[in-house]
């Protein structure tokens, strides 16, 4: 059994995770929360995009209120991200946050801790507990000498432990770094330590090409030893795009079903067609179609382009100012360089 069937069930809302549920994909708005009608859109993109649970930052009171009109115009579970005003927690809570995320280290007294735990009782709501390698308490910096997989993990389970002990355990936890082989470090370490959910992403990755990269290696590393419950990719940029590269990770991991899968040539010089242009057009219309559940091939020459293009679903082949149509590994006709892609997009639309 993998540690990902072995923790405990959470509800977020209509949605759960743990218990060996599907992993499911979270993104975060980089709107201004105060502007529910700017947040609600952004969302909607989410959603559209795949986007299972997200979550706002709420850095004020005006935020904590704007909370209940955005969860009311929206379809998927809503979560408060809350940095260091325990007041600003109990307000998402009452405006319907569906959890809410805290770190008790930055909250302050104990005291304070068990006001927002109390609000969270009340109505059920989830916590998820988190820590980063950035936010690493000093105690534990001086124990291990710097930032460690180590000092992250003691950090969590100290913070697990003491909302606990105030008598609940409707827990999430997430222990993050930007250092990929610290956070994989860090939760192999942290399952044995414990069946509360775990929520998995490499923090502060970066950019659209070195935080993919990162949040690739990362993520495979740990998903790929049955650990996580929900993933976030964080990237600098639209969170669309954080989506959009969780669904292929799971994908490529096995860890979820339908869309399509693309695989495409390197190119060479034997390739005598538009093949890079061809396979970006194909991506973005492949995206479209989520409904469907294949391997698209995009092959750029005649070499190994055929027997390739065989082993997908379908697949187009290049020549000289043309390309083969391969369908169920059958060659069905040659097609003008030029009419390869719509004559893709039919088959695909009237797929069966």
């Amino acid at each position: 059994m993998t540690h990902r069937e072995g923790t405990r069930v959470v509800r977020i809302g209509d949605r759960v995770i743990g218990g060996g549920n599907p992993v499911l994909i979270q993104s975060m708005t980089n709107t201004r929360t105060e502007d529910a009608e700017g947040t609600v859109a952004q969302i909607r993109r989410l959603e559209a995009a795949g986007c299972e649970i997200v979550r706002c930052t709420v850095p004020t009171m005006e935020a904590a209120k704007a909370l209940s009109e955005i969860k009311n115009q929206i379809r998927i579970p809503l979560v408060a991200d809350i940095h260091f005003d325990y007041k600003m927690a109990i307000a998402a809570v009452e405006n319907g946050a569906d959890k809410i995320r805290i770190n008790p280290g930055n909250i302050g007294s104990r005291e304070r801790v068990q006001a927002v735990v109390r609000a969270a009782k009340e109505r059920q709501i989830p916590i998820r507990v988190g820590v980063n390698s950035g936010s690493l308490e000093r105690r534990f910096l001086e124990k291990y000498g710097k930032v460690t997989a180590e000092g992250i993990v003691e950090s969590a389970l100290e913070k697990l432990r003491m909302i606990e002990d105030m008598d609940y355990d409707n827990l999430v936890v997430s222990i993050k770094s930007s250092d990929v082989r610290m956070c994989a470090r860090a939760h192999e370490l942290i399952a044995g330590q414990t069946d509360h959910p775990l929520h998995v992403g490499i923090t502060e990755s970066g950019t659209l090409y070195s935080g993919n990269i990162k949040s690739a290696l990362g993520l495979g590393i740990i998903l790929y030893q049955g650990i996580g419950d929900t993933i976030r990719v964080s990237l600098t940029g639209d969170p669309v795009e954080e989506v959009k590269s969780a669904k292929l990770i799971l994908r490529a991991m096995g860890l979820r079903k339908g869309g399509i899968t693309v695989v495409s040539c390197p190119t060479c010089g034997r390739t005598k067609i538009d093949l890079i242009g061809l396979a970006n057009q194909v991506e973005t219309m492949a995206a479209e179609m989520d409904h469907l559940d294949l391997t698209v091939a995009v092959m750029g020459c005649a070499v190994n382009g055929p027997g390739e293009a065989k082993e997908a679903d379908i697949g187009i082949a290049g020549g000289i100012g043309e390309g083969l149509l391969i369908k169920k590994g059958e060659i069905v006709r040659k097609v003008p360089e030029d009419e390869l892609l719509e004559t893709l997009r039919q088959e695909l639309l009237n797929w069966n």
